[in-house]
Formats: structure tokens, sequence, C-alpha cells
């Protein structure tokens, strides 16, 4: 008799993933067809980023069960935010439960959470600079995290609230990172798959309080917002969210290439941005290529915003003598002459 579907489902996908990793990486024997053996490039190190929850502690299981089958070592990593009393002890717990399941090497990561761009946004900040460092120290090819299809839908919401565009409605990738560093192999399973698996397999799992608490905007749109959604307007708002943000995704890919081959035609031979030439691409071409000069200028990525390339946008399309425009991290765009220049202050 099979697994159960559930984890059927979620090894599934983790098989694939890791699939994927050994082809990239060339790891396998036939990629080196003439080696000795001593001479064959170490397996492939992938961890599993581990909260205790149901989504990660299911990721953990099916890693542990598919990784050996392939060659592949797995580890695990778990990140205490200290945001709770008793965090210390949880994380322990963790990795606990990570060493029984059979990965090693397993950390656990002790963060200060900082208050830039709210409380969620400095976690996730301080989680995956704590997770780049652990992958960086053990040299790991990928790491996994358990995101789900219904943590997409939340996602593409909440770009959706900001105003942010397509690339925000486009949500999370199933391959981010330096390098390709983080896979999520369950964007295509919803939440009660992982939950699911994580049950039939008597896996203990930890619920975060943060996620049922109403002072999150993450918690109040999965407890209140989604449900309202179905109930207006049927089941099915959770798939079709995820579809949006793939749909969403290869839209942005697309007018990220046509404005990565534009801009080297709307500058002049000094490099300035020349405003003729900006105003004849479409507007989507013409503000990724703002943005990106923004960027380069030295404005934080995190920190600019759809509004911030708008009043750009009007040193083009609207001019009308306005002067400089500020933007965060003390850079400041103006038009001169015929030239948009964007600099720091």
């Amino acid at each position: 008799m099979g697994p159960h579907p559930a984890v059927a489902a979620i090894r599934l996908a983790v098989r694939r993933v890791l699939h994927d990793l050994l082809t990239e990486h060339h790891r396998t024997p036939a990629a080196v067809p003439h080696a000795l053996p001593h001479e064959l490039p170490p397996p492939p190190l992938v961890l599993v980023a581990c909260s205790g929850g149901a989504d990660s502690m299911a990721l953990a299981s099916a890693l542990a069960f598919e990784a050996p089958k392939l060659g592949i070592r797995a580890g695990g990593v778990t990140v205490d935010h200290g945001l709770q009393p008793g965090s210390d002890t949880r994380a322990a717990e963790v990795v606990q439960r990570l060493r029984e399941l059979g990965l090693d090497p397993v950390d656990s990561v002790a963060v200060t959470v900082g208050r830039t761009g709210g409380p969620e946004a400095a976690a996730r900040d301080a989680r995956y600079a704590a997770l780049d460092t652990a992958a960086e120290r053990h040299g790991a090819a990928a790491v996994l995290l358990g995101h789900t299809r219904d943590d997409q839908a939340e996602t593409v919401l909440l770009g959706l609230a900001r105003g942010s565009g397509i690339r925000s409605l486009s949500g999370m990738a199933a391959v981010s990172g330096t390098g390709g560093r983080y896979r999520r192999p369950f964007l295509e399973l919803d939440r009660q798959t992982a939950r699911k698996a994580c049950m039939v397999q008597s896996l203990p799992v930890w619920d975060d309080p943060h996620n049922a608490d109403p002072a999150y905007t993450r918690s109040r749109l999965r407890h209140e917002g989604l449900p309202a959604l179905e109930k207006a307007l049927g089941k099915g708002v959770v798939e079709a969210l995820a579809r949006t943000a793939q749909l969403s995704r290869d839209d942005a890919d697309a007018l990220d290439s046509w404005a990565g081959q534009a801009e080297a035609t709307v500058r002049d031979a000094t490099g300035l941005l020349e405003c003729a030439k900006l105003y004849a691409l479409p507007p989507a071409v013409r503000r990724r290529i703002l943005r990106r000069a923004a960027i380069d200028a030295g404005a934080p990525a995190g920190s600019l915003f759809a509004r911030h390339i708008e009043e750009i946008d009007r040193l083009i399309t609207g001019w009308r003598g306005q002067g400089a425009i500020n933007l965060p991290g003390k850079v400041v765009a103006q038009r001169q002459g015929g030239r948009l220049v964007i600099r720091q202050g």
C-alpha cells in the first residue's frame, strides 16, 4: 500500500525540485563520465527552512525521505526571531525534530528583528539574512521554503492592495534569491495538504500565534479577507489568485526583458537618459527603466513605491518646469536640458 495521497503529493513536489537541482548543478556521475570516484564533486547539500509549523514540517519530512534516494545531503535551519517568550525553547524543539527526521546539519539561528518597514517586513528581512548566512556557511546548493498556494494567494492580494503593479501581483517565485538559492516546492499545493501530511505521519507541529493575531495584516487577510471573498465569490478564489500570480509573473518577466533591451537605446553618449526617447516608449517599459535607474542611483528597492516612479514619470510625460523629486535613499531625480538625471542628492 502506497503512502497517503497528501504525503505522496508533498514528496512528489520535493522530488521534482531536487531533480532540477541535480540537473542545474551537474552533480550526477553521468555529468562527469570519465572521472574516478575520488574525483567526483561531493553531493550537494539542500537545507529546509523550518519554523515547526505544518507547512515546513511537511517539507522537512519530504526532503528527509527523498534526498537520500537521489544522493543529496539534507539539512535544516530554524530561525528564532525572539518575538515571543520561550522562542528559544521552541527553536531547540524544532532542531530536535529535524534531527529525528535524519537531517544533518541542523542549525538554530537567533536574530534581532528591527523596525524598518513594519514588524512583518522586519521579521522577514531578518529571517532571510539568517538563511543566507546559514546557506553560505554550509555551502548549500539551495534552501527549501514551505510557502503554499494559500500563501501565494495572500501575497497577490497584499500586492493588489498596495497598488504596486504587475510585478507585485506575480507573488512569490518558485525559484528566487541569489543564484536561485530559494526554492518553493509547495506553491501548487494547498495548506491543508501539508497539514494532512503531518497528521498522517504523526509529525508534531507548532501553530504560531502570530498567524492568528489580527494585529498583523496577513493574519487579518487569512482569517477575515479570504474567507469573505470565498463567501462572496464562491470556492476557487485561492486557485484563481495563484493562477493570476503565474500569469502576472510571465507578463512582468517579458516587460522586464523588453525594458532591459530598450534602456541602451534611450541613453545619450554620456549615459544620461533622454526624455524624448523615454517618452516614445510604452509606459510599462518606460517606468521599468526609471525604476532601475533609481535603484542604480542608490534608492532602496524595498522603499521605492509606484507613487515614486509616477512622480519621476511626470518629468517625462507632464513636464511643466517642476523641480527635483526626492526619492528614498537620498536620491534626487530632475530634468535638465532634455535629459533625466537621477543621482545622490
